[in-house]
């Protein structure tokens, strides 16, 4: 039940940030949109802790997401000096390395979060493997015991 109402919230909430009408037919019309989008899930079977990680909260909005921002805004400014000056070596490579997470949802959160940073590309995923295509040679050899796979596993373990 409280993945259910929480899920909701978080639909009616996006579903009026997104609009900006909030007239009282939008507003309805708002909610009625995001009671079936959640009846359509339940019918899936996907509101479930996984799915819907709640209890990931405030650790993740106040702590990894400000430093994964950090991180992707570092990473872009990197890549495009890459592009920029030739005198900057692009080498792509790809690196298999050992993520520290244990659980489905550790292991997408550090993928995606490699994925989101530019420069880098996860590839495949595997209980104790990633591979991850990286722009230079440096940036793949900074994947295995990296910041991001500390703070994913601290984040992980948060629950």
């Amino acid at each position: 039940m409280f993945y259910s109402v929480s899920a909701f919230v978080a639909l009616f909430v996006f579903w009026l940030l997104l609009s900006g009408f909030y007239t009282p037919f939008f507003i309805g019309f708002g909610a009625v949109s995001a009671l079936g989008v959640l009846l359509f899930a339940h019918r899936m079977d996907v509101i479930d802790h996984e799915g819907h990680p709640t209890h990931l909260g405030w650790r993740a909005l106040f702590s990894y997401w400000p430093w994964l921002l950090k991180e992707i805004v570092v990473s872009a400014w990197d890549v495009s000096r890459r592009v920029l000056d030739p005198r900057l070596p692009i080498s792509p490579t790809l690196v298999r390395f050992k993520p520290s997470q244990t659980t489905e949802l550790g292991l997408v959160i550090h993928a995606n979060s490699i994925t989101l940073t530019p420069g880098t590309i996860t590839v495949e995923v595997e209980h104790g493997e990633m591979l991850v295509h990286a722009l230079s040679a440096e940036g793949g050899a900074d994947l295995a015991g990296s910041e991001m796979d500390r703070r994913v596993t601290t984040l992980e373990g948060s629950h």
